[in-house]
């Protein structure tokens, strides 16, 4: 009994809807590259056949989620300037108290995702206060790439991010100090040296939980900073291999569900998880693997493809 009532309890960190984007022109965005190690090369198949691909892996994705009682704001692209549209995240989220933020994207053509019906239908639906929008900041250089770059602890008000082009410091302190997070800024790496491009690949923070590719933290001394910041927060630490870290094992969104909280994430993550790390998530979430071989080509999985909507739903 006791294990249900933490399983179906609200929690701010957990939303219980989501905006996707359903691509028709899915590619690997060539803009992106020289900063994403996760991209992946085609493997062979036709430009047709990732698109067809894309487009079904969006569709299956949310209809479970449906299923599983999150509700799914599903919004199609048909625009074929926008490879990386699939990955909402990062150019908008919400926040309670019927907040919104708008950012500035690194990369030229992705700052064509960001779409006006998204912001209008949610204000249509829930509670919005304020827009803020940071896109402005591009023109002078500056991105801040929502939560891809940052990973929001929601209850503790801090805001994890791994130092790389795509969270611009001046940014950040504009978010922070808008938004009342804490920054907690730390450097990351691959086990190639390379910076990791966004902090959403590294960690996830749940309700009870928060999985960390801890050694990807390069400063010793800020690594155990971080880990016990996360730890005061009454979470039990998950442990990331850097194995599991390049199979998006990070890359995981927790979301409340109509009976229970649940943890989402690629198949190819959930199978990359020792049974230690699935019996300490299950305590929590019940774990939903979606397959999205697909999307992961461009070098997302789940969590980039799912904003939270953590705004209140109108009557």
């Amino acid at each position: 009994m006791g294990s249900l009532v933490m399983r179906t309890r609200r929690s701010i960190q957990a939303p219980s809807s989501v905006v996707m984007i359903r691509p028709h022109h899915f590619r690997s965005n060539p803009q992106t590259r020289a900063d994403n190690a996760f991209q992946r090369s085609d493997e062979g198949m036709s430009a047709e056949e990732i698109r067809r691909a894309a487009f079904e892996e969006v569709s299956e994705a949310a209809s479970v989620l449906e299923k599983l009682g999150v509700r799914t704001h599903v919004f199609d692209d048909e625009q074929d300037d926008r490879p990386d549209a699939v990955f909402p995240n990062n150019w908008f989220s919400t926040h309670s108290g019927g907040h919104i933020a708008i950012y500035p994207m690194e990369a030229a053509n992705r700052r064509k995702e960001r779409r006006s019906d998204v912001i209008e239908l949610l204000k249509q639906q829930y509670r919005v206060q304020d827009v803020i929008d940071y896109s402005g900041l591009e023109a002078d250089g500056l991105s801040l790439e929502g939560t891809g770059a940052m990973v929001l602890d929601h209850e503790d008000r801090v805001a994890y991010v791994a130092r790389s082009r795509r969270a611009d410091p001046v940014a950040l302190e504009r978010f922070c100090t808008h938004f009342n997070f804490e920054p907690m800024v730390f450097d990351a790496v691959d086990d190639s040296g390379t910076a990791i491009y966004h902090t959403n690949v590294l960690m996830c923070i749940g309700t009870e939980f928060a999985m960390i590719g801890v050694d990807s933290i390069v400063d010793p001394v800020r690594r155990a900073t971080v880990v016990n910041r996360l730890a005061e927060s009454g979470r039990e630490i998950i442990s990331l291999s850097s194995q599991q870290i390049a199979e998006f094992a990070g890359n995981a969104i927790e979301l409340q569900g109509s009976a229970s909280r649940l943890l989402a994430l690629s198949a190819r993550a959930c199978a990359s998880l020792t049974p230690t790390q699935t019996a300490v998530i299950e305590r929590s979430c019940q774990l939903i693997p979606l397959q999205v071989p697909t999307i992961e080509l461009a070098g997302g999985s789940v969590r980039c493809m799912l904003a939270g909507v953590h705004l209140v739903r109108r009557p």
